[in-house]
């Protein structure tokens, strides 16, 4: 997955909103006001952060040590910084990103 295909799957989540709040190289999603998703878009390769269950977080960190890192400049026991590598695949990547939007939306949609 690159950029643009992780924008268009999360954009078409209900209530999503994007934005730069922290500068023009920075993308944020939220849903509902709160942050669910940031990507620096000068990383290569890619890499985001996402809201993790904390005891998932450190699971996700053990299995795939190379590609889900705790997360850069956030609360590192609830979000992970995830390395888009090729060892992990689109629909875990996927699965990371709706994981992330379901814990800051509790209407879930």
């Amino acid at each position: 997955m690159n950029i643009e295909s992780v924008r268009e799957y999360i954009l078409l989540k209900p209530f999503v909103t994007e934005g730069f709040p922290f500068g023009e190289d920075t993308l944020v999603f939220k849903v509902n006001g709160k942050i669910f998703f940031l990507a620096g878009l000068d990383n290569s390769p890619l890499q985001f952060n996402v809201k993790c269950d904390p005891d998932k977080a450190i699971e996700l960190r053990e299995v795939y040590p190379e590609s889900v890192l705790p997360g850069y400049h956030m609360n590192k026991k609830h979000w992970n910084t995830i390395v888009v590598d090729g060892r992990l695949s689109a629909n875990q990547l996927k699965a990371m990103i709706d994981d992330s939007y379901a814990l800051v939306n509790p209407k879930k949609g």
